[in-house]
């Protein structure tokens, strides 16, 4: 059967992180897919246009394939990526904090966590502390190594650096980061750089 690890997210910017994350994946799956929802469910969306992001994930890296979804809910995501791929195994890439998130989230009706585990299953990074699922979900999520040096890294990290006139160029792909200069601080990027 074959694996395929989904890394879901805003990529905004992609950063050494996510990148850190595919590559932990792509030791236990056949496949990685980077999926860019076009609507966010529980949040709103400030920062860079979908277009802009799709570049940047092409731009930083050819060891995954980049997807574009309609739903932004992990459920919505598998049911989406399983009519190309229906017998394939489905595993959600994500940190410690989204794991939490998922699986104890209020889905309104009881036992609705385990049925949604049926679909697919959890890849889960140390980020900031280990994640302990509950017993019952104990086969559904594994843990997934990640270095430690990239658990300080985020995406809301760069956007705040970069608003701050920090530097961030650290976090981010070194193929990515001119165009992440270009899109999140363009008036700094037309300025001539110091001698």
């Amino acid at each position: 059967m074959k694996r395929i690890g989904v890394l879901a997210g805003a990529f905004n910017p992609v950063t050494r992180a996510h990148l850190a994350l595919v590559d932990a994946a792509r030791a236990r799956v056949d496949e990685v897919v980077c999926v860019v929802p076009r609507a966010y469910p529980h949040k709103e969306f400030h920062g860079a246009s979908l277009e802009d992001r799709l570049q940047m994930l092409r731009r930083a890296s050819d060891r995954y394939r980049v997807h574009v979804t309609e739903g932004g809910l992990f459920i919505d995501i598998a049911r989406e990526l399983r009519q190309a791929d229906p017998d394939a195994e489905l595993l959600f890439i994500c940190g410690r904090d989204a794991a939490e998130r998922i699986v104890n989230w209020d889905y309104g009706e009881h036992g609705a966590i385990e049925r949604l585990m049926e679909e697919f299953q959890l890849l889960v990074a140390s980020r900031q502390g280990a994640y302990h699922p509950p017993a019952h979900l104990n086969g559904r999520v594994r843990a997934l190594d990640l270095d430690r040096d990239v658990d300080e890294i985020s995406s809301t990290e760069v956007r705040r650096r970069i608003a701050a006139g920090e530097p961030w160029d650290h976090l981010v792909p070194e193929t990515v980061a001119d165009l992440v200069r270009e899109i999140y601080n363009p008036i700094a990027s037309r300025r001539p750089a110091p001698p």
